[in-house]
């Protein structure tokens, strides 16, 4: 490998004889303080061109790997707007993309509001997200055991199935509003 100094010594024989005769003449014009002055202006120069002469760093590929994945966000208005429509016409679509954050949020708000673990005792979590019995039907949208069994019934079923419909996503979103 080649040394990116290579070829560089009359470079750098003038700059250290520039150097030295600012040196001289801080001391001669202000004595030590002169001569420190110059020593501190070009140290500082010095760093200055060695940062933008040395090459960039790459990020550490084992700490990138210890990093947790982060979860995508939904982010923009119109972005949000095609996943509920896709959800509504494609079911695998609300399996894989709508669900799992409806499913989130039923868990935040049983959680905070009603010290209810969605994972734990999902018995008590439909209990609370289906209090009357026109909304029983909600908790198959949301029940987080038939996530699995799903992903697995969705490519033996072939073709795309119908996703949530428009009332029952309301209905569920209105249940998780008022949890």
């Amino acid at each position: 490998m080649v040394s990116p100094w290579h070829g560089t010594a009359p470079e750098l024989i003038i700059a250290a004889v520039a150097v030295a005769a600012a040196a001289v003449a801080g001391y001669a014009v202000a004595g030590w303080a002169g001569l420190a002055v110059v020593a501190v202006v070009t140290a500082a120069a010095a760093m200055v061109l060695l940062r933008g002469l040395l090459p960039q760093l790459t990020p550490d590929t084992a700490k990138t790997a210890r990093e947790k994945p982060r979860a995508r966000t939904l982010t923009g208005y119109s972005h949000r707007r095609f996943i509920v429509h896709t959800a509504m016409t494609s079911r695998n679509y609300y399996d894989a993309e709508l669900r799992p954050v409806l499913e989130h949020l039923l868990a935040a708000r049983l959680a905070e509001r009603h010290g209810v673990h969605l994972y734990r005792d999902p018995a008590a979590a439909r209990r609370l997200l289906c209090r009357h019995p026109r909304d029983a039907d909600l908790w198959r949208w949301i029940d987080p055991g038939s996530g699995t069994a799903r992903a697995q019934t969705a490519v033996r079923d072939g073709p795309e199935r119908r996703g949530i419909p428009r009332r029952t996503l309301a209905r569920l979103i209105d249940r998780l509003e008022k949890l």
